[in-house]
């Protein structure tokens, strides 16, 4: 008896204790991972969905008219003629007195006395998306909200190619659900005037993060949005392009 519990006693080697003890190592290891991971995860949420809200409180207060809608004259439409030189003067500069007026940007102060300027806001109702565009785009911008990517010049709604990026989210935040556009869908972009223009998907495509061939200006005289996001885990970039309809 006394020599079958020396025999069984002697199997357990210094090797033996050595693997248990790794694999506990190994164990608390993963254990500790996974812990540090799902930490990182609900931090990066917490951290878009803080960001979501700096967004909304952003397009919360904007003051504009959102029912006014650009509209190119008829074909048909009556010409009124004045008459009086007097009058016309004056409707000229009533005219040119209202567009000084219209607002191009709107600045929002958050809470923590960033300020943010906002010169658009799109919407886009197939994918269920409304955000204020950001005037300019730095990778701090970006988690707030849209950010105008190019032309710097150019005003929104004006002839040309009006370029909007955004962080994609696997929640569907920001530009999270831009690859499920297909060309039909529609996006209205509105000014800080109130004036708005919708748009119309009619290419889709991927390119390289160096390709900026969508940014061209050559509208042949017509609005445009690009609307650009990144896609196969940053490596490349996809791309939506709209026209005024």
């Amino acid at each position: 008896m006394n020599q079958i519990l020396v025999t069984e006693k002697l199997y357990i080697t210094p090797e033996m204790k050595r693997k248990k003890l790794m694999y506990k190592l190994e164990f608390f290891l993963s254990v500790f991972l996974i812990c540090l991971l799902f930490s990182y995860y609900i931090y990066a949420e917490y951290d878009r969905n803080k960001s979501e809200q700096v967004s909304q409180q952003i397009l919360a207060s904007l003051k504009y008219n959102k029912d006014t809608t650009i509209k190119e004259p008829e074909d048909n439409a009556p010409i009124v003629v004045i008459l009086d030189i007097g009058q016309e003067e004056e409707a000229q500069q009533e005219a040119q007195t209202q567009q000084e007026e219209q607002q191009e940007t709107q600045t929002y102060v958050s809470e923590d006395g960033v300020e943010y300027t906002t010169e658009a806001v799109l919407k886009i109702p197939a994918i269920n998306i409304e955000y204020p565009v950001l005037s300019t785009t730095s990778p701090e911008l970006l988690y707030v909200s849209l950010n105008k990517y190019w032309p710097e010049n150019l005003k929104p709604n004006e002839i040309g190619n009006y370029c909007i990026v955004g962080h994609y989210y696997e929640s569907g935040k920001m530009f999270g659900k831009l690859h499920k556009l297909k060309n039909g869908d529609k996006a209205e972009l509105t000014d800080m005037s109130g004036n708005t223009v919708t748009y119309q998907v009619y290419d889709k495509f991927v390119v390289e993060p160096t390709d900026t061939r969508c940014t061209s200006q050559l509208t042949n005289g017509r609005r445009e949005l690009t609307l650009i996001t990144c896609t196969n885990h940053g490596k490349q970039r996809l791309v939506v392009k709209l026209r005024e309809v």
